[in-house]
């Protein structure tokens, strides 16, 4: 029996602190249990890991070295749960199943909610993933199969199979002889799906509902009518949005048939916002996947092609500053102040571009308040780009002696700075339209409108003004 917070372990005699102040594994402590994997003492790794708390387990593993990972999920016998297996990210859970024989991995996902049992299940080789399917029972392999042939990342991958449905003719005194009786239903629902013959939802009926009627009205009665059905094959990022929009605690999954095949709940959705919320982060910096855990080789190849991408794009700036180099040569103060006009400029660029790539990633810009986005962003640009330009241009000004300079600059930046607000929310728009996704390229473009246009603003109005010759 896990606690919910785990003690501190007294070990011949010595206090070991299992947890820092910010609720961490310390790593006294770790090294502890793997300097008990690595001596063969089996009794003395369940001691040190039985107080944990599942989460806190799956900690552990999180933060064993790779290759060491299989020895410990071993030792660790009837402790490596399903809950664990259930609570590490994907890259340690492949390192643990390619540990464990597959009649065990199979145990552990038999354990599990569909949801869940799917969510281990579907990201092993194809090879693994047949050898565990075989070990399960028929029923959970049917299910599980299932799932696996909705797209990745839809509403069939994560909804959960276990649910509650009676037909609309019981009564509220029928129902709950039936929750009582039938001790294989899911014990833990929020609310009772009402079905037609058909088996298509026609309501819903909260628990508390049911719990405060009399027995011998009829659920059809106490039912709400409304609700928020979840096609299949709906992504996963839409179906979070919705939960959000309705304030929904789970909602009814559908076939193209209208039949209820499933459930979604609130729990599941938690975890599909923070996915998808750090997804965005990661791709607009296009740093790949982003966890610590990730393959060398996968993180390599996931940020190398976008660092390719910014070189070509810094090869676009610099053959504009090729073209000016004889008005650099003859005054140097251009070189020293490029780079603050597209620096600035590609700062106000990312500012809007994180605000449009999260308006777009939640539905808040759509076809019909692009053109008002449009003309907000490019006001706050303007306000932005006046406040910019004029602080730059007292400070050149005074810095360089030079008034000619500092008009020459402050408009530059004005210009810059107005230029990034639109391309940050007109690039992100167009590849949402065509279907791409905005938080991976938008960035590379921005940047590269930004530098070279920041570049040939600021040169050409210093050489058709008349600042250099």
């Amino acid at each position: 029996m896990t606690s919910d917070i785990a003690s501190p372990i007294i070990i011949d005699t010595e206090i070991v602190e299992t947890l820092d102040e910010d609720n961490r594994l310390t790593r006294d402590y770790v090294d502890r249990v793997l300097d008990a994997v690595e001596d063969g003492n089996l009794n003395e790794v369940r001691r040190l890991v039985e107080p944990l708390h599942e989460a806190d387990i799956a900690d552990l593993l999180e933060l064993t070295p790779s290759e060491r990972r299989g020895e410990l999920a071993i030792s660790l016998g009837d402790l490596m749960s399903a809950e664990v297996l259930a609570e590490v990210n994907d890259y340690v859970r492949e390192d643990i199943i390619d540990a464990l024989p597959a009649a065990q991995v199979a145990g552990l996902a038999g354990q599990l909610d569909s949801d869940d049992a799917v969510a281990i299940i579907e990201d092993m080789e194809a090879e693994d993933q047949q050898a565990v399917l075989a070990e399960l029972d028929p029923e959970d392999r049917a299910v599980i199969e299932d799932a696996l042939s909705y797209p990745d990342e839809s509403a069939g991958r994560i909804m959960q199979r276990e649910l509650v449905a009676v037909p609309e003719h019981m009564t509220v005194g029928q129902l709950i002889d039936y929750l009582r009786d039938h001790q294989d239903l899911t014990t833990e629902f929020w609310e009772v799906f009402v079905v037609d013959p058909q088996h298509k939802p026609v309501g819903t009926c909260k628990l508390s509902w049911i719990m405060r009627s009399e027995r011998k009205v009829p659920v059809s009665d106490i039912m709400m009518h409304e609700q928020t059905l979840i096609p299949v094959d709906m992504d996963q990022e839409e179906v979070a949005l919705r939960f959000q929009k309705y304030a929904l605690i789970s909602a009814a999954v559908v076939d193209a048939s209208g039949r209820l095949v499933g459930v979604i709940t609130a729990d599941d959705i938690v975890h599909i916002i923070q996915e998808e919320a750090d997804e965005d982060i990661l791709r607009l910096s296009g740093a790949g996947d982003g966890d610590i855990n990730e393959p060398i080789a996968d993180s390599y190849k996931a940020r190398v092609r976008w660092l390719i991408a910014n070189l070509g794009t810094a090869l676009v700036a610099s053959s504009v500053i090729s073209f000016f180099g004889a008005a650099i040569e003859h005054m140097v103060a251009l070189a020293v102040l490029m780079p603050i006009v597209a620096g600035v400029g590609g700062n106000a660029g990312t500012q809007t571009l994180a605000v449009t790539v999260r308006a777009i990633a939640t539905n808040q810009l759509t076809d019909s308040n692009t053109r008002r986005a449009i003309k907000r962003e490019m006001a706050i640009a303007f306000m932005n780009g006046a406040t910019i330009a004029a602080l730059a241009g007292i400070g050149v000004t005074l810095w360089f002696q030079n008034l000619h300079l500092g008009f020459v600059i402050a408009a530059a930046m004005q210009c810059n700075i107005l230029l990034a607000g639109f391309a940050g929310v007109f690039i992100p728009v167009m590849l949402d339209r065509f279907d791409q996704d905005p938080a991976v390229a938008s960035s590379v473009f921005v940047t590269m409108i930004t530098d070279s246009m920041g570049f040939l603003i600021f040169l050409s109005l210093a050489v058709f003004s008349g600042l250099v010759g």
